[in-house]
């Protein structure tokens, strides 16, 4: 399965990123699936215009970006907090495909503060039903996100571990479990 971890933070240096980074190289030596980052860094998007509905309605500067969209199983959202929310940058690239019928969603939140974006945790449970994705219910909040991850992506703080666990072994239970189901009805 090929799974897109959106990495929501459009600044540079971003501690956000060292989760993307983290799950990557996780699902690079744990499993067979093929896992890459999406950086909001490496794609200014313009404000939503129109809907790509396919990989060849996408601007030609987008097309690579449109064709890992419309190829990923599943996503991996990353984002920081802003302001009780999760990524604009975010939001406007997902607003820029068609709805995700299906497709499972994890929530990965991150801060250097200690409630780790909960509340932006909170704001992509609605974002995902209205997308017509699945959101995996074992979300990853992670407090203190500096002291957690290298900015390489190395976990720092071992007791962090059994979270990091949990969340990837439940998001690829629904993962799979929805892209053979989405296989078997066509």
């Amino acid at each position: 399965m090929k799974i897109e971890i959106i990495s929501g933070s459009p600044r540079t240096g971003s501690i956000t990123k060292r989760m993307a980074l983290h799950l990557k190289n996780w699902f690079d030596q744990n499993t067979h699936h093929k896992a890459d980052i999406i950086d909001m860094k490496d794609w200014p998007l313009p404000p939503v215009q129109s809907v790509w509905v396919s990989e060849d309605k996408a601007p030609p500067e987008f097309q690579v970006l449109a064709k890992r969209i419309f190829n990923a199983g599943a996503f991996i959202l990353v984002t920081p907090e802003y302001n009780g929310s999760y990524s604009p940058a975010m939001k406007n690239m997902l607003d820029h495909f068609p709805k995700q019928y299906h497709k499972s969603f994890g929530i990965v939140t991150a801060s250097p503060g200690g409630l780790g974006g909960m509340r932006a945790a909170q704001q992509l449970l609605l974002l995902i039903p209205a997308l017509f994705g699945i959101a995996s219910p074992h979300m990853l909040i992670t407090p203190s996100v500096d002291r957690k991850f290298s900015p390489d992506g190395d976990l720092l703080d071992e007791s962090f571990q059994q979270a990091v666990h949990t969340f990837v072994t439940e998001f690829l239970w629904l993962a799979e479990k929805t892209v053979t189901e989405k296989v078997s009805l066509n």
